[in-house]
């Protein structure tokens, strides 16, 4: 919500505008909220179902890849969270000090980027499983598994901290007292801050585009290797579809902004629309392709997933038996 719902290629007075028509139609602002509410809840249910499912099976502790794929429900369900709390300040209008929105723009910034990093990680992990059958065990460790986790975090952490560093050295101690909605581009009011970060974005992805792509194409060579498993690896490959498809709609957001920024001196109402579009489809829906990938394509985490649901109110009742007993 900090990069989507705002826009970082505005100025100062237009942004303002914007945030003033967050609560210009009350009737606009109950739907809004309430058709977030619809579609959040339900992700971040399946994602903690999920995350017990995972907690309660020893296996799956043990596999980098579902190791990579709870991560990623983690970091999800935070950001889902997170960006649930944003909305419902912003739409009520609720102001904070600069000061005290920095933290929680610094936690949302460093989650939004850790998904397309954990996302490359699983892509990488799967390109060993089917391209290097026989070092997989040794390469991939649960201890590597969390030191990878452990990189992950604080490269996700480099680029808003060095916007905070940035933006002490830049602005008056008075700015950090001014009221404000929390949204991530108050940490970056000046111009060539924004088209700084905008590039590094932009660099980020082709990066990581490049990674997946890479793998992605040594699967289709593996695929036509005698030597490897075919139904393991077209599995491979719709796995890694997924992860860059996942990986598209989380990065487009970066030019959300710009085409906002361009309908809004058209229309305001039709800004709004689209805002809300692209805050539904690419900060939302962009996270629920997780499950899809791996919480509901896996047969062993599905089967556990089911199992889990369906036994746990009898675990529940047995327990309370024995207790009484």
């Amino acid at each position: 919500m900090c990069t989507a719902e705002c826009n970082s290629s505005q100025n100062a007075n237009s942004s303002t505008h914007q945030l003033q028509l967050v609560s210009y139609n009350p009737q606009r602002v109950n739907l809004t909220l309430v058709l977030t509410q619809l579609f959040v809840w339900p992700f971040v249910y399946i994602n903690i179902l999920m995350l017990f499912t995972f907690y309660r099976k020893q296996a799956f502790r043990t596999e980098t890849r579902y190791l990579l794929f709870a991560h990623t429900l983690l970091t999800d369900v935070i950001f889902l969270l997170l960006t649930d709390f944003v909305v419902i300040l912003s739409y009520s209008s609720v102001l904070m000090p600069v000061a005290l929105c920095i933290p929680l723009c610094i936690l949302m910034e460093t989650v939004t980027t850790c998904t397309p990093l954990t996302i490359t990680a699983m892509c990488v992990e799967r390109y060993v499983a089917i391209c290097m059958p026989l070092r997989h065990n040794a390469i991939s460790t649960p201890s590597r598994t969390f030191t990878v986790i452990l990189i992950i975090w604080i490269a996700s952490s480099i680029k808003p901290l060095v916007d905070v560093f940035i933006l002490v050295a830049t602005v008056p101690e008075q700015y950090f007292l001014q009221p404000t909605f929390c949204f991530y581009e108050i940490m970056t009011p000046e111009h060539w801050h924004r088209v700084m970060r905008g590039i590094l974005y932009i660099l980020t992805f082709i990066i990581i585009l490049l990674t997946e792509s890479v793998c992605y194409f040594m699967i289709v060579l593996a695929a036509h290797a005698a030597s490897v498993d075919k139904k393991s690896a077209r599995k491979g490959l719709r796995t890694v579809s997924l992860h860059m498809l996942q990986l598209i709609l989380c990065t487009s957001e970066i030019v959300c902004p710009y085409v906002e920024a361009l309908i809004i001196e058209v229309d305001i109402e039709l800004y709004l629309s689209v805002r809300f579009f692209n805050f539904i489809t690419f900060n939302v829906i962009a996270r629920a392709i997780t499950p899809l990938v791996y919480g509901l394509r896996d047969e062993k985490f599905y089967a556990a997933l089911l199992c889990y649901i369906r036994c746990r109110p009898n675990h529940i009742s047995s327990e309370h038996r024995e207790s009484n007993s």
